[in-house]
């Protein structure tokens, strides 16, 4: 997170001084923004309900790896998914990758998506602000990041890609009112994604350079949502 944006003046945070008969509140650092940011973390989606969408009403259900894991991990070893998740193998490197988030402070949190009550799609909701994401862009407070799979291969190359996009950034819109972006970074060579996000009113802002891929740095604001 650019410090220079927020940065007050104030080298440090304490008890309120006084200058004569005044009260002097205390200053607020760059230093300090991730730390009121992190008190504002993630609540789950299992409450935002459903939302309609061409294709029936979809859903986001938290994870359960008790109930969801065989289902992940047979989606995980897909070709077309294993391309660009890389997470092929036994349930094992599926459950680890899932536990990581789980276990967490709710910085990330992986969720099915059910389309009228069928799951049929993997998504993590993450502070994007938060993550190392964050070094890689000029992030905001409140950014959020989607990553996503479409679990079943009968449910790709149907446009149901951007329908759900738009849904999902609809719903974290909707119950998170300081979010004015949401973020998502598709690796740069999976054109069907990219044009996903791109029909579902994301802008293409950049592309960057990430540990494990060049990736198109797509940006939805809540400002454009019912103009994208």
């Amino acid at each position: 997170m650019p410090s220079t944006d927020f940065h007050t003046g104030a080298s440090h945070i304490g008890a309120p001084r006084t200058d004569g008969s005044r009260t002097v509140p205390p200053q607020l650092t760059a230093r300090l923004l991730p730390l009121l940011a992190e008190a504002d973390l993630l609540d789950s989606p299992a409450g935002w309900g459903g939302i309609t969408t061409r294709a029936g009403v979809f859903r986001l259900q938290p994870v359960r790896l008790d109930r969801d894991l065989e289902l992940l991990t047979r989606w995980m070893n897909e070709p077309e998914v294993a391309a660009y998740w890389e997470l092929t193998g036994p349930a094992a490197v599926t459950a680890a990758h899932v536990r990581a988030q789980l276990d967490g402070d709710s910085r990330s949190i992986p969720c099915l998506g059910l389309l009228d009550g069928t799951p049929m799609s993997y998504w993590e909701i993450y502070r994007a602000d938060l993550d190392r994401l964050s070094a890689h862009y000029p992030a905001r407070p409140h950014d959020t990041g989607i990553h996503l799979l479409i679990g079943d291969g009968t449910n790709r190359g149907r446009g149901l890609g951007t329908a759900l996009l738009r849904a999902v950034t609809d719903l974290v819109f909707d119950n998170h009112p300081r979010c004015m972006r949401v973020i998502a970074e598709p690796d740069i060579r999976n054109t069907p994604s990219v044009s996903a996000f791109l029909n579902s009113g994301f802008r293409c802002s950049a592309e960057i350079e990430l540990p494990d891929k060049r990736a198109a740095l797509m940006i939805r604001e809540r400002a454009l949502r019912n103009l994208l």
